[in-house]
């Protein structure tokens, strides 16, 4: 009697967890931004106002602002944000582990499986997509600090370039500078070179500086060069967008048939939890990635043309530029980069590299570069 009471006590268990979860509830203690409490005499999960604060602003840091996790940690702690009252300051590894967390879109986990939840989701579906894309399967992204990290390679060894960010204590405060280095920088004989963020931006505006072109007629002809180049481009884009369509019309009806299976009792509740999480996943890469081709058909000449003007215009356009434009330029003007000892050494698109070499003229024939 002993031993069936005591498993009988823990198959109740087991389906009072189980129920719990179908209704969308936490078991156990609620991760960090919401609170345990009961009400009429059952626990219950609801939003701690000030954890749930700091988590939207983790997120809009991480996703928005080019920090990495020591970045989102060092502002937290600038603008006096705290973590716990037994631990202020928020370690790099809690804030990884919120970011990865999908609690905060309104899911909770039980064997490994995410279900819907009743708390208020804390962050946009939208935001946490963009902040996974962002982590890419890794910890630390130290190049975020830095514009060109990654897009560089040395031309020592034909690794990649990273970027770092250095602080420096002074009286005024701290002081950051962004260093440029090769990834194998303490392997072996490796050149122990690190070039400052200002030595690459002097060589970029340099480059800019050969691109100018002082006849307007000139001008406006490259201009018609670009429009037309970019509707390859366009077209690419509508083929691309056009197949992801597809794609999304045939998870939406893998959906409704998983549903209509679960409805039928065709497969388990874990199996349902499991596929149903699986594809809705890939339902919001898909749309996510439309969203990415939409702009970016918009955006292609509109881009090509601000790039053009960019290379014809004051330096301050560029200076003033956030981390995220100066890299998509980067990558419209440039093809790939090397960087030679402390020279940078870029590969210039067409037909940027006709401006860069300085062969455009009043003489140049109309039809093409």
């Amino acid at each position: 009697m002993a031993s069936f009471y005591t498993e009988q006590q823990s198959v109740d268990v087991r389906e009072g967890l189980a129920r719990r979860i179908k209704e969308g509830w936490f078991i156990g203690l609620a991760p960090y931004g919401y609170r345990n409490v009961r009400k009429n005499g059952r626990g219950v999960i609801e939003t701690d106002e000030r954890a749930a604060a700091n988590i939207k602003r983790i997120f809009h840091l991480y996703a928005f602002e080019n920090l990495t996790l020591d970045g989102v940690a060092a502002k937290m702690k600038e603008e006096g944000r705290v973590f716990r009252d037994s631990q202020p300051t928020f370690p790099r590894s809690s804030i990884h582990n919120i970011l990865r967390d999908r609690a905060y879109i309104g899911e909770i986990s039980h064997k490994g499986q995410w279900y819907p939840g009743k708390h208020e989701p804390l962050v946009e579906r939208a935001t946490w997509d963009r902040v996974q894309a962002l982590l890419g399967g890794h910890v630390y992204q130290a190049q975020s600090h830095a514009y060109a990290g990654q897009f560089m390679k040395c031309g020592h060894c034909s690794h990649p370039i990273t970027g770092e960010t250095i602080t420096k204590k002074t009286k005024n405060g701290n002081r950051y500078y962004t260093y440029y280095r090769c990834t194998y920088y303490n392997k072996g004989d490796h050149p122990r070179i690190r070039l400052p963020e200002s030595k690459i931006e002097s060589q970029v505006l340099a480059i800019f500086d050969k691109m100018k072109v002082e006849n307007e007629k000139v001008r406006d002809w490259f201009r018609l060069v670009l429009a037309s180049q970019t509707k390859d481009a366009q077209t690419d884009s509508l083929a691309q967008r056009a197949e992801l369509q597809r794609q999304e019309t045939l998870l939406v009806q893998q959906q409704d048939r998983l549903l209509n299976m679960r409805l039928n009792d065709e497969i388990d509740q874990d199996t349902f939890a499991a596929k149903h999480t699986e594809l809705r996943d890939r339902l919001a890469n898909i749309k996510l990635q439309l969203d990415v081709v939409d702009r970016s058909h918009d955006e292609t000449a509109e881009l090509a043309a601000k790039v053009f003007e960019l290379s014809q215009t004051l330096k301050q356009q560029w200076l003033t530029a956030d981390y995220t434009a100066k890299r998509r330029l980067l990558e419209i003007v440039f093809l790939n980069c090397t960087l030679d000892d402390v020279t940078l050494c870029p590969t210039i698109r067409k037909p940027f590299d006709v401006l860069a070499k300085g062969l455009i003229s009043e003489k140049s024939r109309s039809d093409k570069i």
